[in-house]
């Protein structure tokens, strides 16, 4: 073989390998991309006094995160077997996490705001 064919041979194997053609592990394989982050389950008291979203339909075991704005809001869940803790007081740009243990349809309620209400179903 000539020089060139064998640059020529040694090009077309590099691709191949940079391509995901080829076997094994030879680390000149096509990178993978880390696994996406599941997207948090938010709930967000907006300034027009309303959480949105108003149902939030979540896994069983997920993290729900309430996020505050520059307002103060509470949560106070209905009575329900497996409801989560109440997130009481005056809460202004913060977040507060629940977590969901079991499965169900919870509703709760802005004491500071009553018109504010919203549901999380438990899946």
């Amino acid at each position: 073989m000539t020089v060139r064919t064998l640059a020529l041979l040694a090009a077309t194997c590099f691709a191949a390998n940079a391509c995901g053609g080829g076997s094994g592990n030879s680390g000149y394989g096509s990178p993978t991309s880390p696994p996406t982050p599941p997207v948090a389950d938010q709930v967000n008291a907006t300034p027009t006094l309303a959480f949105d979203p108003g149902t939030l339909t979540t896994g069983l075991g997920h993290t729900v995160t309430f996020a505050f704005g520059s307002v103060g809001h509470n949560i106070f869940f209905d009575p329900a077997t497996g409801a989560p803790a109440d997130i009481p007081g005056v809460n202004a740009n913060t977040s507060v996490t629940r977590v969901f243990t079991t499965a169900g349809t919870y509703t709760y309620s802005c004491h500071i705001h009553p018109s504010m209400h919203g549901t999380v179903v438990v899946q």
